[in-house]
C-alpha cells in the first residue's frame, strides 16, 4: 500500500508515491524512511486499487485525488529497535 500524489493517467510510464507500507501496515525491510518518495515503473503494476471516496471527477472529465491532497492512511507505527546480533556481525567479518 501506498500514498498516490496523484491518480495515474494512461499515459503515464511510472507510479509516484510515498508512506510504502505492506498490507499490515509496518514499512518493507528496503525502504529506509516511510517518508521518501517512491518511483515504481507501470509495467510491474498488475492494477492499482483506490478506496471509494478518494477521488473526484473535475470538469474536464480527469480523475483526481480529492481536495488536492493523498489518499489518507494509517499513520505508521513506530518502528522497534532492532538488536545487534553480535555473533552474526562476528561472522560477517571473519567472511
Amino acid at each position: 500500500m501506498a500514498d498516490l500524489y496523484a491518480i495515474p493517467a494512461a499515459t503515464d510510464v511510472t507510479l509516484l508515491c510515498t508512506n510504502l507500507r505492506d498490507k499490515n501496515g509496518k514499512r518493507p525491510i528496503f525502504a529506509d524512511d516511510s517518508s521518501s518518495v517512491f518511483v515504481f515503473p507501470m509495467i510491474h503494476m498488475r492494477f492499482i486499487e483506490v478506496p471509494p471516496g478518494t477521488v473526484e471527477e473535475t470538469d474536464d472529465g480527469v480523475p483526481r485525488l480529492g481536495a488536492g491532497v493523498v489518499i489518507p492512511a494509517a499513520a505508521p507505527e513506530p518502528e522497534e529497535e532492532l538488536e545487534i546480533d553480535e555473533d552474526f556481525l562476528r561472522r560477517v567479518r571473519d567472511v
